[in-house]
């Protein structure tokens, strides 16, 4: 079901505190930590503490967790002092998304190039 921990879930079991991660920030609705594969200076997950399988379902299911994710993805760039970052979410294996729970990269701290890849 949408919002509820998901036992399989890699994102989910950080949320519980049952996996580590380097969390950076914390809200009600969120859990922002370091990416373990940084693709740049700054790359920070920004994930809803419920789980959904990808942003469109997050959106639809909880508008205002959305928002939340959104807004704690620039609270994120400000604090690493990255005044010209990316969000970035993957929705489906072919986009490359690894983990199903809905989740934003913020990416900063050099320049990033246009087309993505």
């Amino acid at each position: 079901m949408a919002g509820e921990p998901q036992s399989d879930c890699l994102f989910c079991k950080i949320v519980a505190g049952e996996v580590p991660a380097t969390v950076v920030r914390e809200t009600e609705t969120t859990v922002a930590f370091r990416d373990i594969n940084p693709q740049a200076p700054t790359h920070v997950l920004v994930i809803p503490k419920a789980h959904y399988p990808d942003a469109a379902s997050l959106a639809e299911g909880d508008p205002k967790a959305a928002a939340d994710l959104l807004r704690e993805a620039g609270e994120v760039a400000a604090e690493e002092k990255s005044e010209s970052y990316r969000i970035v979410f993957n929705t489906g294996s072919g986009a490359g998304q690894t983990v199903f729970h809905a989740h934003a990269h913020v990416l900063g701290g050099r320049g990033l190039q246009w087309p993505p890849g």
